[in-house]
């Protein structure tokens, strides 16, 4: 089951035109510079831009097409803007009640208590907006979103207006939102770290169009686009932790090409965690190397190679199928003598666990 999102929209100097199917569960970012429609869209999703064409499909609901058009009020959906936009003069619980009046009992299928469990703001909920921080007041504002049991939840930035200790504070809520509620979320944002430590899928937007969309650690290692080309490149992988090793404080990691092998992490072995690789710091050779203190080692395929600048190029490799980038220079690649098809071995000198 996917959402289902034809729509297009002219204003003055920008035209909005997606066709875009998005999963119809986890987290779908869009992604692209300012000014290129992430909001609109977003907005348009709402039915807060009336005068958005088109058909859009949600859980095999037509809220908009050629011929009818629901308003915000009748999309059963949360959105959760860059700022809390909570009523100051009403209590934290008064604020989460607030939406419940127009959604029957009957259709309630997230409690108010779950949402201020999965928030963490059971010690607000006497306090006014004025009183807390801003990581306190969007903890809240997701809470109250949540509270209306959507079928679709809409984030615009919401970590955007807070400083990077209450960012640190409030990804572990959105974290645990995606484990726990079978909610799909369209989250916009302009920061690469929370893309790649939220998203399943990611969608790409320029000029008021998409570029491509698809599953995340497949954009983010296709090539042919810009993510795989710029200075920051990375692979995502999806790993699951296999043991301890306590004599050097080591947490050993399995993925289909091998194990990886990181600092020690208090997860119990079977969780899923997600790792961060960044292109510049993986490097090939053609045997596998003795006598390195580089411990995560991996036998790889050559998939594509592209130049990425005058002296350099970005090697798309597949260990165990999975997709890795290494940035290395063109007189390197050329010693190797690199070919697509060839078997190589990749040393990732730097890993990072995001979840």
């Amino acid at each position: 089951m996917s959402i289902q999102v034809r729509l297009s929209l002219s204003r003055q100097n920008f035209h909005l035109e997606v066709d875009l199917a998005i999963p119809a569960r986890g987290i779908t970012a869009l992604f692209g510079p300012s000014g290129c429609g992430k909001t609109t869209l977003l907005r348009a999703i709402a039915g807060l831009e009336p005068q958005a064409k088109g058909q859009l499909q949600v859980a095999n609901t037509n809220w908009q097409d050629e011929n009818s058009f629901l308003p915000p009020h009748r999309r059963p959906l949360g959105y959760v803007f860059q700022e809390a936009s909570l009523f100051t003069h009403l209590s934290v619980q008064r604020n989460l009640e607030y939406g419940l009046k127009r959604l029957p009992a009957t259709q309630r299928k997230v409690s108010l208590d779950t949402a201020i469990g999965l928030l963490g703001i059971g010690q607000l909920l006497d306090r006014r907006p004025p009183q807390l921080s801003g990581g306190e007041r969007q903890r809240v504002a997701i809470a109250r979103a949540l509270a209306v049991s959507p079928e679709l939840l809409l984030m615009d930035e919401p970590l955007a207006a807070l400083d990077v200790q209450r960012k640190q504070e409030i990804l572990p809520y959105l974290e645990s939102l995606h484990a726990r509620l079978n909610i799909p979320v369209i989250y916009v944002s302009h920061s690469p770290d929370e893309v790649a430590r939220l998203a399943d899928h990611l969608v790409l937007m320029e000029n008021g169009g998409v570029t491509a969309s698809g599953p995340i650690s497949e954009m983010l290692t296709r090539v042919d686009l810009p993510l795989a080309r710029g200075n920051d490149a990375e692979a995502l992988i999806e790993a699951e932790v296999a043991a301890h090793d306590e004599t050097y404080g080591l947490t050993y990691l399995d993925f289909p090409g091998g194990r990886f092998t990181v600092a020690r992490k208090d997860l119990p072995t079977g969780t899923q965690v997600r790792l961060r690789v960044i292109a510049r710091d993986v490097s090939i050779t053609l045997e596998q190397q003795q006598g390195t203190s580089i411990l995560n080692i991996f036998p790889a395929t050559v998939d594509e190679i592209v130049p990425t600048s005058a002296s350099q190029v970005t090697v798309r490799l597949l260990a165990g199928g999975v997709p890795l980038l290494s940035r290395i220079t063109r007189k390197s690649a050329a010693l190797l003598e690199l070919t697509p098809g060839k078997t190589v071995y990749a040393q990732a000198k730097s890993v990072a666990l995001l979840a």
